[in-house]
């Protein structure tokens, strides 16, 4: 009885708007066939926020926060994303080559407190399986010699075309129980890798973890116009911090270390210096055979130094 004087003072307090919940459910019994769900319930979304930024938020019991609000916002759009759109791009790929030794092995775990590591053999074009450290910590923990051959210990990942939806390669994971994929371009080539954890985020927003680095700047400017930068610094941010003419480059490349790898036309080694079109020269800083960590850019001969303000 309490419930139901509570609901009647509720309606006899408040104008008579409508729950966001109750919206979307007589979308069900609308039966109207010429908008699709996914757009009424985006535009349920739309006009709720609509009338909280007008009246201020409401409380009302059951009612979706607004943290659920982006959530669903997300899951509604989760469906038009590929693999390419949520995967790790190449560059940023830590792997292990399956000639390392088992300290290297472990070296490369510690280091970089991955769970799982893709393993190649010769080039990170041929990926050949993937190590769980559940399946290294035995052997530390107990002190017991490794295998002779480590891969023996290697499982299989999943291997996804660029264009498998997001959503496809969330149910291969979750029916193969594997939790990572490697990502291969038309010509079999690697072109990213996808954890489980990559494509939760992209439903409820960024997962951070004792692993995770604080964030740090991609981008800096130094003395006499030049700029270090870390090589995942995205080209957009490099566009409007740096020069707009760094991101004009043909193909689907949207970091500095793709810009260079382009301009390469491979990995490029610690100690080259590329040259721009627009007549910045990238010097690659920071780096091993597999991928380019940071880079220092040089402003064209001609171009004036770059003072504090441009680096807003």
């Amino acid at each position: 009885m309490a419930e139901n004087s509570h609901s009647t003072d509720t309606g006899s307090q408040e104008p008579d708007r409508r729950l966001l919940w109750h919206r979307i459910r007589s979308f069900f019994d609308s039966g109207d066939g010429e908008q699709s769900l996914r757009a009424q319930i985006e535009e349920a979304i739309d006009e709720h926020e609509e009338e909280e930024g007008r009246e201020g938020p409401t409380h009302e019991s059951g009612d979706l926060s607004q943290i659920e609000r982006q959530m669903l916002r997300n899951l509604l759009h989760f469906s038009e994303k590929d693999a390419d759109d949520v995967s790790i791009p190449r560059g940023e790929i830590i792997a292990i080559d399956r000639a390392a030794s088992w300290d290297v092995l472990v070296a490369t775990f510690a280091e970089h407190g991955h769970s799982r590591l893709p393993v190649f053999s010769e080039t990170l074009d041929h990926v050949i399986g993937m190590m769980l450290i559940k399946d290294v910590f035995p052997f530390l923990a107990q002190n017991r010699p490794p295998p002779k051959d480590w891969t023996t210990l290697m499982r299989q990942p999943l291997y996804v075309p660029q264009a498998r939806g997001a959503l496809d390669v969330l149910a291969d994971m979750r029916s193969r129980r594997v939790h990572l994929a490697i990502v291969v371009d038309e010509y079999s080539g690697t072109d990213g890798v996808i954890t489980i954890e990559d494509l939760v985020e992209e439903i409820v927003g960024d997962i951070e973890d004792e692993h995770d680095d604080a964030p740090v700047e991609l981008l800096v400017p130094i003395d006499e116009g030049m700029w270090d930068a870390d090589a995942r610094a995205q080209l957009i941010d490099v566009a409007r911090r740096v020069d707009p003419r760094l991101a004009e480059v043909e193909g689907q490349v949207d970091t500095l270390g793709g810009l260079a790898f382009v301009l390469a036309e491979r990995v490029p080694t610690v100690g080259m210096v590329l040259e721009h079109d627009s007549g910045w020269k990238l010097e690659v800083i920071a780096g091993d055979e597999r991928h380019v960590e940071r880079i220092r850019l040089h402003p064209p001969a001609s171009e004036p130094a770059a003072d504090d303000e441009s680096a807003d």
